[in-house]
């Protein structure tokens, strides 16, 4: 049997880029090569948008979707571009826009410059992209819809006044995600990113997680199973009752601040550690950011009443460790600006945790594009990209 050209392309590995960790990463995401040669010639000709953090696992989608003739125009999230994985893209065609060491200004300049120039499909990590075109952002004349990665950036859209007129696939709605990258990879990556960034024991450690959602409850468990002494802190009486269930300590966070030694800011909300909580915290206590956003903790209030600053790290990046001085001279120590530890301090989630989440990002948007998504505004992954996707990890896996 003659192959299709679509499985001329498929069914042969990516060539290499040169770049090992890219390549690495390809070598390993056997589920998105098949997840492509499904929905691959859906992209062709089409311009697609993308925000999402930019390193080697992301430029893999990237590699098949330029592959299946998509042009793509690529900028990362706040403080999560790898420079070498934004060359090797610029090396295969993408548009990249930005670096690692963006400010939020800058940032919100690359979120514009995306949508300058007006791709057909928008791949949002945050939702800010998906809000600009809510508010009347100009469009291309055949835009076709949106997927969102994030609970923040799915929070965001729902919450918006004005819901979008296009269809827009939140991925952090599929279970599936929950439970293999949000759960598992997350859990593993963040805790991999602390050990990086302090070199601190685990065993013993006093930890205290905010926020026990999947992503929460794998920091949580995997902490625990390192050794660590874990309390819990979650306003929500189910995941409190769930965290008990999995052996953790369950407290208030007034409880739980003064003798927490390191604490794991996972809830995707703002504003969740305020200043009079942050000054109560023993010294050498070390604030740890897993959302999608530094913005759990008042770290801006922190460093305005701090008696001295200083930092703790290289001058190749200073950001690494700020230690905060109280008037009392004990010390608060903030880990990159609390950005994901897991993309600051390491290689972001595992391989195979970024295969099925890019799959899925991969399905839904080929699905929107084959006008599949008879749908405006937010709704989750449809069931059956969940279940093929699901039979094929375990396949894999198994």
């Amino acid at each position: 049997m003659t192959a299709s050209p679509q499985d001329e392309i498929a069914l042969v590995p990516l060539p290499p880029t040169g770049d090992p960790d890219t390549d690495w990463a390809a070598r390993s995401m056997p589920l998105l090569q098949r997840t492509m040669q499904e929905f691959g010639l859906a992209f062709a000709g089409l311009h697609i948008g993308v925000c999402l953090h930019l390193e080697p696992k992301t430029a893999v989608l990237v590699q098949w979707l330029l592959r299946y003739g998509a042009a793509v125009t690529i900028t990362g999230n706040l403080g999560t571009t790898d420079p070498r994985t934004a060359e090797v893209l610029r090396g295969l065609g993408a548009n990249v826009i930005g670096g690692r060491h963006d400010d939020a200004a800058a940032h919100s300049r690359n979120l514009d410059a995306i949508l300058d120039s007006t791709p057909d499909l928008i791949l949002d990590n945050g939702g800010e992209l998906i809000e600009r075109l809510t508010q009347g952002v100009p469009r291309s004349s055949g835009f076709l819809g949106a997927t969102e990665e994030t609970t923040t950036g799915g929070a965001r859209v729902r919450a918006l006044p004005v819901q979008p007129d296009f269809p827009v696939i939140v991925i952090n709605d599929s279970p599936l995600k929950l439970l293999v990258e949000n759960e598992y990879g997350v859990g593993q990556s963040i805790v991999q990113g602390f050990m990086n960034a302090t070199n601190r024991m685990l065993p013993a450690l006093e930890a205290v997680v905010i926020g026990f959602g999947p992503c929460g409850k794998g920091v949580a468990d995997t902490l625990r199973h390192l050794g660590s002494r874990v309390t819990v802190v979650d306003v929500d009486p189910f995941r409190s009752l769930e965290a008990i269930m999995s052996g953790h300590r369950v407290t208030s966070l007034e409880d739980a601040v003064p003798t927490a030694q390191a604490v794991f800011l996972s809830t995707g909300r703002p504003d969740v550690l305020p200043l009079d909580q942050l000054l109560r915290l023993p010294d050498g206590a070390i604030l740890v950011g897993v959302g999608h956003e530094p913005n759990e903790a008042d770290v801006a209030g922190l460093a305005s009443v701090a008696a001295h600053t200083r930092s703790l790290a290289s001058s190749s990046d200073v950001d690494a460790r700020i230690a905060y001085q109280r008037e009392d001279g004990a010390e608060i120590v903030v880990l990159q600006g609390t950005k994901m530890i897991n993309l600051t301090a390491a290689k972001g989630n595992p391989i195979e945790a970024m295969d099925l989440g890019l799959s899925l990002q991969a399905a839904s948007l080929g699905s929107i594009a084959r006008g599949r998504a008879a749908f405006t505004g937010a709704y989750p992954v449809p069931s059956d990209i969940n279940l093929t996707l699901a039979a094929g990890l375990v396949e894999i896996l198994g």
